[in-house]
């Protein structure tokens, strides 16, 4: 009989043990929805990140230009890591709408055609803006390249610009002095050197006090930035 009592004791015991108050209870549920949620918000983190566009890695070095002209387009590849300041101050000019009507004022066959300046009469722009010189960033003055064009102050470029037509390593940087800074290389063009070749070919000749200038003006009716 004392031997059954024990027996019945120490179930009593073991299922006491084994019981859960309704406090226990409510944490379990609480922590299995919490479960439930971390897995649900992980879920939509991926789904969000399947549909998601693929995100830049790095910042674009590179700005694209589309140039109509009466001959043809240019499209130009500005490079704004070499030359952040030259291309920042060109695209002032390019998206205030400087540029449309200027003119090809000055084409020299074996050298360069200089633009951005003047419009078809020869009467020069107003031109607010000026840039430091950054010609001493490695980029060479060589055929198709795209530099800032300048007065004998290497730092009074502003808005005139020119494509060299052949490989022009004198215009290059040598030094920061007067006659060894340069001219600033700040792009490329990328399509429509035939329309470059058009125009440093066409008939040339003095207007006013100006050499060199296009016996019938070749026209820049647009910039366009494409890309930036």
């Amino acid at each position: 009989m004392i031997k059954h009592c024990i027996s019945v004791a120490a179930l009593a015991v073991i299922l006491t043990g084994c019981q859960s108050t309704p406090n226990d209870a409510a944490e379990r549920v609480e922590e299995v929805e919490l479960q439930q949620e971390q897995k649900q918000q992980a879920m939509e983190k991926v789904e969000q990140a399947e549909n998601a566009p693929a995100k830049i890695e790095q910042e674009r070095t590179t700005v694209m230009i589309l140039m109509k002209t009466s001959k043809g387009d240019i499209k130009l590849e500005l490079n704004k890591e070499k030359a952040p300041k030259t291309v920042a101050n060109f695209l002032k000019y390019a998206e205030s709408g400087h540029y449309s009507g200027t003119i090809f004022h000055r084409v020299i066959e074996n050298f360069m055609i200089q633009c951005g300046g003047f419009d078809e009469n020869m009467t020069q722009k107003n031109a607010p803006y000026t840039v430091e010189n950054e010609a001493d960033n490695g980029l060479s003055n060589d055929l198709g390249s795209v530099a800032m064009a300048r007065t004998s102050d290497p730092h009074s470029g502003g808005a005139q610009f020119f494509i060299n037509v052949k490989d022009n390593g004198f215009l290059n940087h040598t030094a920061k002095t007067p006659q060894g800074w340069g001219y600033c290389v700040f792009g490329k063009v990328v399509e429509g050197m035939d329309v470059v070749e058009k125009i440093k070919a066409v008939p040339t000749g003095n207007k006013g006090m100006h050499g060199d200038v296009p016996v019938d003006p070749v026209i820049i009716t647009e910039v366009i930035v494409l890309e930036k």
